[in-house]
């Protein structure tokens, strides 16, 4: 019975090979949990969302508190009416938009028109109400009609040659004769300095 019996050392310089590594030796052990996703893991570090405003008077008061100063809405502001002077369709009004306006736009303002007039002869139509002479009045009365009804003649005539020129140019585009025809009167009764976008074009050209 040899139960009790010490093991012999090795003795040194023997042939006794060391255990070879494993190929995870070098390895460094697992976290022991899965990776969290990148959702969670934002969800985590920016806390839970706050709750929804009760009243009116806390969903104005959080509107204040979330709306840009002054300075940063005016230079939105000055941005926005540059990109629209200009000609942008990501700023520009739905009615303006298109390269359909675009040469609408471009040939109206490409020559005067006698309805560019209009806004001036409103305004001399309301002083000849104010006059207390009947006679001048009489004769302004007769001067507006006739510049009136030589301004509808020619806008009727405008928007059918500009529609004309339009489904020639845009022959896949499906054009409105009314529509593109009082577009056309609208932009023409405008004065030149005043109309949005800018005219991007000199008078006297061809577009």
């Amino acid at each position: 019975m040899r139960f009790l019996r010490r093991s012999t050392p090795t003795a040194v310089g023997t042939d006794s090979a060391a255990p070879e590594p494993t190929p995870d030796s070098g390895r460094s052990a697992g976290k022991g949990r899965p990776t969290p996703k990148r959702r969670d893991a934002e969800n985590k570090r920016r806390g839970p969302a706050p709750s929804p405003p009760r009243t009116q008077r806390e969903a104005a008061r959080l509107a204040r508190a979330n709306r840009p100063d002054k300075s940063e809405r005016r230079r939105a502001a000055a941005v926005r009416r540059e990109r629209m002077n200009a000609g942008d369709d990501t700023f520009l009004m739905p009615r303006d938009r298109g390269p359909v306006r675009a040469y609408v736009r471009d040939v109206v303002d490409s020559r005067p028109h006698l309805m560019g007039l209009f806004m001036p002869l409103a305004v001399l139509v309301f002083l000849s109400v104010l006059l207390p002479y009947p006679p001048a009045q009489q004769y302004l009365s007769l001067f507006s009609f006739a510049i009136i009804f030589s301004m509808i003649i020619e806008g009727t005539l405008l928007g059918m040659s500009i529609t004309k020129r339009a489904r020639t140019r845009f022959p896949d585009e499906k054009i409105s004769g009314l529509g593109i025809g009082w577009y056309a009167f609208t932009r023409a009764s405008q004065p030149r300095k005043l109309r949005v976008p800018k005219p991007r074009v000199a008078r006297g050209a061809n577009p």
